[in-house]
Parts: structure tokens; C-alpha cells; sequence
């Protein structure tokens, strides 16, 4: 054996931790994981993550058309996904890599290569619907049997809002999402790109606008389950988190989750692999380990959110997969809609009337 020089010896123990170090930089949305998810990846692959989230698709866009964000992992929503696609933003999968995706839900692949032909640049992460969470005692005390606890009329009927205005209502800071489920309680088309439509449904919001606490994407999560807001557009994880933290607090509040009769969006989550991402390699096996049914399964159980995985199905808690809000019914599905992708022009109109009923003027 040749005998190295005792400095070289040190040298080379401290560089061997630096040399082996993998990283794998993961961007997604909050309250969106398992809990031990990530200690698993890096457990099974040696791969350290540096995992942050974010709480909009706007906020994603920013960075993803920016370029340079750093991340190798991120979760666009399906018309974002598609949008961000015909920019650049998303490099191919290469399938070879992904000896889970067999496990997909062959149907549900489908419904997403509406957006991504091919599935080329994105997988199903979970996927979801927008409708209403509220607190069952407040909604009773406040409007009694006859609340309208299946319809829209519990945020857009000002005559309604204007009775929880004091319990609060919160909306999501999402215009993508609030103004088309306006437009369709109006009896819009939700998917209409008119410029006549979008003003339909702001001035619509604008009528509850009084009545509204706040908006925000996340927020609403705890403040549900803790008896601080009654009402909430939401998504419909979220507000099963809030049922959840509300039960396990034991704090005598109620919290349920409604697809409105009127219909909703229904859209998917997905894991896409930015074009400049510093570590592709690692960014497949991430997102093959995620398709694996056992971490799925894990992570449903864990958010309530529905997922696109037909082999963690048998995995998934039957509470979870009997509930028609997270798995809707065939007559409930036939209401729900998909996004509709902006162009340029439309994003504007948009963001002006966001602007404007945000700020109420």
C-alpha cells in the first residue's frame, strides 16, 4: 500500500463528505407534503432536499419565467403548467427514468395531457376541486336550516354574505379560479375569455366584496379550523387539513368541505422539472419516488388531497377515498370544469378586475 502524507490524508477526508453531497432543490405549495416524506427520499437516495413552498401559481410564474430559480423540482397547476410549457419553462421527463409511472392513472393522464400533449413535461402530483369550506355550528347560528350550505349563494348571494360578514368569509387569492366560478354561478361559461364575462363576475364579487375578511391562499387553513373565519373558498385538501387540525384540537369546531351544486374547478397539481434545473438526475428520482403507491398513499393520508396514482388506490385510507368531496361523485363530476388558458390580453383584463376588487374601488 502506498503511504500518503498526513496532510493529504486530512485533505482528502474533508473533501469526501463535500465530493459525495447531492442536493435536490424542491419548490411547492404549503401544507402540501407528508411528514416524512423528504427524511424518506433522502434516506432511500443519499440525496439531501432543500424544500421551500409557496401558497399561489403566480408567485411560481414569477420565478419559473424569470429563469434561474435554482429549483430542480417545482408544482405548477395544470393551465399554469401549460402556459409555462409554451414558454420554456419545463424541460422534457425522460421516461427511462420513471419506472413508476406505470403507476398513474391512465385516464387522469390523460385529462392532463389536455395540457402537456403527451405528458411529456409533467406528472400528476394530486389534484383537487374549489369549493366551500365552512364552520357547520356558525352557518346554523347565522342562517339557519335553510343556509344555502350546497351552492354558491354562500359567498355570492350578498343578501347571505352580508349575515356572515361578522364570522368572517375568506376567498382565495386566486382571479384564475374566483371570477370563472362567478361567471358560472352567474350562468356564464366559467371557461369564457370574453372581456364582457370577466366584469360579470368582478362586479359580482365586487357586490360581496364588503363582506369579505381577506384574501388568501393558505391562511384560511387555520384560521377555519380554529372558529376565526365560517367561510372559505378554498381548495379541497385545505379544508380538510382544517377539518383534521379542528378534531385534533378538540376544540368543539365543525368544519366541512362542499363541491357547490352550481359546479367548480376541478384542476391538477404537477411535478415538473424547470429547463435550467441544476440537478435534473436527482429531480427524476424525486419524482419517481413520489409515484411510488406506498408515498402517494403517504401522502394523501397525510393531505387530503386526491391523487392521480391508480396503484396507491388499495394504499389510501377508505375514509378518504368514500369521501365525495375529495373523490366526487359521476353526477357531481359532470359540473366540474377545467381551466382555461389566458393569453396576454386576458391575463390584463384579469389582473385589472383582481386589482379592483381586491382593493374594493
Amino acid at each position: 500500500m502506498k503511504h500518503l502524507p498526513l496532510a493529504t490524508l486530512i485533505a482528502a477526508a474533508l473533501a469526501a463528505p463535500l465530493a459525495s453531497a447531492e442536493t435536490l432543490n424542491v419548490y411547492n405549495w404549503s401544507d402540501y407534503i407528508a411528514e416524512d416524506t423528504i427524511e424518506k427520499f433522502t434516506a432511500a437516495t443519499g440525496i439531501e432536499v432543500n424544500y421551500d413552498v409557496y401558497d399561489s401559481n403566480e408567485v411560481l410564474e414569477a420565478k419559473m419565467l424569470a429563469g434561474n430559480s435554482g429549483y430542480d423540482v417545482v408544482v405548477p397547476t395544470s393551465d399554469f403548467l401549460q402556459r409555462q410549457i409554451a414558454a420554456g419553462a419545463y424541460q422534457p421527463l425522460d421516461k427511462s427514468k420513471l419506472g413508476n409511472l406505470g403507476n398513474m392513472d391512465a385516464d387522469l393522464m390523460e385529462g392532463l395531457a389536455g395540457y402537456d400533449e403527451g405528458n411529456a413535461h409533467a406528472v400528476i402530483y394530486m389534484w383537487g376541486t374549489t369549493g366551500i369550506g365552512y364552520n357547520v355550528d356558525m352557518i346554523q347560528e347565522r342562517l339557519g336550516d335553510d343556509a344555502p350550505t350546497d351552492s354558491w349563494s354562500l359567498v355570492f348571494d350578498p343578501a347571505v354574505a352580508a349575515k356572515l360578514a361578522d364570522c368572517g368569509i375568506s376567498v382565495l387569492d386566486a382571479p384564475t379560479e374566483l371570477l370563472p366560478a362567478a361567471m358560472n354561478y352567474l350562468g356564464l361559461d366559467p371557461r369564457s375569455t370574453e372581456k364582457a364575462d370577466f366584469e360579470a363576475g368582478a362586479d359580482l364579487l365586487m357586490a360581496v366584496r364588503p363582506y369579505i375578511r381577506y384574501f388568501h391562499s393558505s391562511q384560511y387553513i387555520s384560521d377555519l379550523a380554529n372558529g376565526d373565519v365560517c367561510v372559505s373558498v378554498g381548495w379541497s385538501g385545505d379544508i380538510f387539513q382544517a377539518r383534521d387540525r379542528a378534531d385534533e384540537a378538540d376544540n368543539g369546531v365543525a368544519v366541512t368541505y362542499v363541491i357547490p351544486k352550481e359546479g367548480a374547478l376541478q384542476w391538477f397539481d404537477t411535478m415538473a422539472i424547470p429547463v435550467d434545473a441544476p440537478n435534473p438526475d436527482a429531480a427524476h428520482k424525486f419524482i419517481d419516488f413520489v409515484m411510488d403507491a406506498q408515498i402517494t398513499a403517504d401522502i394523501t393520508n397525510y393531505v387530503w388531497y386526491a391523487n392521480g396514482n391508480a396503484a396507491s388506490m388499495p394504499l389510501v385510507d377508505e375514509e378518504i377515498t368514500s369521501d365525495p368531496g375529495i373523490f366526487p361523485t359521476d353526477a357531481a363530476k359532470q359540473n366540474l370544469w377545467a381551466s382555461k388558458v389566458y393569453n396576454a390580453r386576458q391575463d390584463r383584463t384579469v389582473t385589472r378586475l383582481w386589482t379592483k376588487v381586491k382593493t374594493g374601488q
